[in-house]
């Protein structure tokens, strides 16, 4: 009998959920404003059940809360039966997760210790282990992480130029948005093998935004680093930085620590270039000229990372768009690549407006594509793979 797996996407005041009986998705949804003004909505795939309500306040308080808010609707679509696993995103395993695990609770304290580096994340992806936990306490619970790609990268793009004991301290460039670059990874290996065998740049943009250099499907090099702040500019994150702004920013103007951290991870980016917003469809819409200049300076580092990504991987096969803003903006992708021909790139727009998978001109050396990632089918194929292993005769 298939596996009824519940793959978990658990943010601050959010819990995206996909619930799948094998491979076939039975419900997706989310829970929106937790602590605030709590909603979910829900689609089921076998049913006619849709809900778009708003939760009391009880239901809403925590994520634990929320989550039993759901335990009804899993009933009757699942027939009775129970979830068999949980599946999480966590962005941040550190040096020593390098693969999915089963949490247990010596790898829930090895989780927290990693917090620092991704508050915006962390706490919360722990925080959707706990409240799966206590609903599901019969059910396997996995982790699955955004830096675990990355993990077997050269060592020249591992590094920082600090000494030694701070590497092995595990001060050190992890990369992010992992999940995402393996499911494309897998995509291409199915679909278009010549592809996945070449060098390939992955732009998952979004409210997250990072750049991947790949080479058969290995991590070569990312635009991310130590923390999910590092590289490209993104809705609220600042992206590349020199560290001298820190040290300005907390001796000059007299900033706290935590008050550097929330203009560094919730006052930059986009919304802060802006003044206006971190979404870029707001942004596309505006007739502001700061509206433009952010799209501009996002642009600028996007076209920056290429080159520096296609140096790593000594030449570029294929560029592929994802994420939100990478599946959805013609904008972005064409002037991310215009007078790219010097890089074997060019768009067709009416292609690149039809939102076809291949982009690319006829005449273009390099491919230029866009393929919606999906970092959920990736989760329920780990989790699926940790509940077999279970299963098997020791």
């Amino acid at each position: 009998m298939a596996p009824h797996i519940l793959v978990l996407n658990s943010g601050s005041s959010s819990i995206k959920y996909t619930l799948f009986s094998g491979k076939a998705v039975q419900l997706d949804g989310q829970i929106s404003g937790l602590g605030a003004r709590p909603h979910i909505s829900l689609r089921s795939h076998v049913s006619d059940t849709r809900i778009d309500r708003d939760l009391s306040e009880e239901e809403g308080r925590s994520h634990a809360t929320a989550l039993a808010a759901l335990l009804p609707n899993l009933e009757r679509d699942f027939g009775g039966r129970g979830v068999d696993a949980v599946g999480h995103r966590v962005v941040h395993g550190g040096v020593s997760f390098t693969a999915p695990v089963r949490v247990t609770g010596e790898v829930m304290d090895e989780l927290r210790k990693l917090e620092p580096l991704a508050p915006l994340h962390q706490p919360h992806n722990l925080a959707g282990i706990e409240a799966a936990h206590a609903a599901f306490p019969n059910a396997l619970q996995t982790a699955c992480f955004d830096t675990a790609f990355h993990r077997n990268h050269p060592w020249v793009n591992d590094t920082f130029a600090l000494p030694r004991p701070l590497y092995e301290e595990g001060v050190r460039r992890y990369g992010f948005h992992g999940l995402s670059y393996e499911y494309i990874c897998s995509y291409l290996k199915q679909t278009r093998p010549d592809v996945y065998a070449g060098r390939t740049v992955v732009a998952h943009l979004g409210n997250g935004a990072s750049m991947c250099a790949i080479r058969a499907g290995q991590s070569i090099g990312s635009t991310m680093g130590f923390t999910a702040l590092d590289g490209l500019p993104m809705g609220t994150r600042c992206g590349q930085l020199d560290p001298g702004v820190v040290l300005y920013l907390l001796t000059t103007k007299g900033m706290t620590p935590q008050e550097v951290s929330d203009l560094l991870y919730k006052d930059s980016g986009l919304k802060g270039l802006s003044g206006i917003s971190q979404d870029m469809r707001i942004l596309t819409d505006s007739d502001a000229p700061e509206a433009a200049e952010a799209i501009d300076y996002f642009v600028f580092r996007i076209r920056r990372e290429l080159g520096a990504m296609a140096a790593v991987l000594g030449g570029l096969d294929t560029l592929v768009f994802t994420g939100g803003i990478g599946e959805n903006s013609t904008l972005v992708r064409r002037r991310v690549c215009a007078d790219m021909e010097w890089l074997g790139l060019t768009v067709d727009e009416d292609r690149n407006q039809a939102g076809a998978e291949n982009i690319s001109a006829d005449s273009s050396r390099a491919r230029v594509m866009a393929i919606p990632t999906n970092e959920d089918e990736m989760i329920r194929q780990h989790t699926e793979d940790l509940l077999n292993a279970d299963a098997r005769p020791a």
